[in-house]
């Protein structure tokens, strides 16, 4: 995810051979098949993608990150309706989650200054077409991923400090 898709295929590919089960431990969990549903979709493979991405939401239906991208898959495979109404479903679910986590004293690092969620407000003003809800779908995915870097990377300075 670090602007490597094609190995990125390849790493999550392998993981998930061998821990097809496995979930992230992070506030915002994710399966191995929604990292390499993402990767997938990163190298333009849509019918890959969405057979990762699907079975990610059917071991978890609250897989936000997947939810996202399968949306945004269906779109760029030329099922714009019902991919913007997945990835339309996918912002507000991601909005409203990160709502909840500035609430818990845990975890209220996350988004601290609503960015990803200005994105969201943003991109989903007004009556967008498929490919805003695709454009912003992308620029919030980023956004989130380099949030939960960032938060693991606070964790990791706080446990050094003490």
């Amino acid at each position: 995810m670090a602007g490597h898709p094609e190995e990125a295929v390849a790493y999550f590919s392998e993981k998930a051979d061998s821990d097809p089960n496995y979930r992230t431990s992070f506030v915002l969990t994710q399966s191995i098949w929604t990292y390499l549903g993402r990767a997938y979709y990163e190298t333009a493979q849509y019918g890959e993608a969405r057979s990762a991405l699907e079975k990610a939401l059917a071991s978890d239906n609250d897989d936000y990150m997947a939810r996202l991208y399968h949306g945004m898959t269906l779109v760029r495979s030329n099922e714009r309706e019902r991919g913007s109404t997945e990835t339309e479903t996918a912002l507000r679910e991601l909005y409203q989650w990160l709502d909840n986590v500035a609430l818990n004293p845990a975890t209220n690092e996350w988004d601290s200054n609503k960015q990803i969620r200005k994105a969201i407000e943003t991109g989903l003003a007004g009556k967008p077409a498929a490919i805003e809800l695709v454009v912003t779908g992308q620029r919030v995915g980023k956004q989130l991923e380099e949030e939960i870097d960032r938060t693991r990377r606070e964790k990791v300075r706080a446990v050094l400090r003490n």
